[in-house]
């Protein structure tokens, strides 16, 4: 399958570990990494990945995150198809850097944008399907609903 994480999956593993939900996520995102390693699963790099990255203030997380860049089959870059779709995507209610992951995520056929935002996980929309990392997981191991 072909994954596209989010800004917000990657940096998962940075946020508060006492919180329940941010441990769940930042386990199922480390397990989805491992598959993406070994090759089961191809990952999604876009520009505006790179982009939003680039304004972390923490080194340690941009470079962290970019290390990811590498293990990228595909490198999506800013096309006017992108912006266009992004716009008619943000007058679903989503947010412009959001609306430019989703795009990159259908222009590149990603099978799944995972992220951790409760904003774009509320969000449904055509040729991509938007989900958390553990219900990616439970789904990958045969539990979903």
């Amino acid at each position: 399958m072909r994954l596209y994480l989010d800004n917000c999956c990657f940096n998962r593993p940075f946020d508060d570990q006492r919180n329940m939900r941010n441990r769940l996520e930042t386990d199922a995102k480390i397990h989805i990494q491992s598959l993406i390693r070994a090759g089961k699963h191809e990952l999604i790099w876009s520009y505006i990945l790179e982009y939003e990255n680039s304004f972390n203030p923490h080194e340690d997380r941009r470079s962290n995150t970019l290390t990811w860049k590498e293990l990228a089959v595909e490198h999506c870059i800013e096309t006017d198809s992108i912006k266009d779709r992004a716009n008619s995507i943000k007058a679903l209610g989503v947010r412009t850097k959001d609306a430019l992951h989703v795009s990159c995520a259908i222009e590149s056929e990603a099978d799944f944008l995972i992220t951790t935002d409760d904003g774009l996980l509320n969000k449904t929309i055509d040729r991509i399907t938007i989900i958390n990392p553990i219900d990616f997981v439970l789904k990958e191991v045969g539990y979903d609903n």
